[in-house]
């Protein structure tokens, strides 16, 4: 199987999620946005990978929209979290501009998905 960086984005991505959790729940003793946040942003890689084994383009771009949503989700979560004082603004700066990275290369993959049905 050839590299997929929209897929490897999107495990780094998680796996940094899951660092900010691990850091909110130990050192802020914060759990309800934490929950969210490792849902939808674990989510986003998911349904990315689920989506390589749709049994259609239209099941693909299905796929892809949800992976879509769960980064507007995620980038709720993370705006929050900085605002809330949670976070700092450089590591939330830097977790946006991955989310915001995968956000675009996700609406590029929907654009071509649907240009080429």
């Amino acid at each position: 199987m050839k590299d997929n960086i929209l897929i490897d984005k999107s495990i780094a991505f998680a796996a940094s999620i899951i660092k900010l959790n691990q850091y909110l729940v130990q050192s802020k003793k914060e759990s309800v946005i934490s929950k969210q946040i490792v849902r939808s942003g674990t989510s986003i890689g998911a349904n990315i990978n689920e989506a390589n084994y749709g049994h259609s383009r239209a099941d693909f771009i299905s796929k892809l929209h949800i992976a879509l949503k769960e980064t507007a989700e995620t980038e709720y979560w993370l705006r929050l979290l900085q605002m809330s004082e949670y976070i700092n603004g450089e590591l939330s700066a830097s977790l946006l501009q991955d989310c915001l990275e995968i956000k675009r290369i996700l609406v590029a993959s929907i654009n071509t998905a649907k240009s080429t049905e």
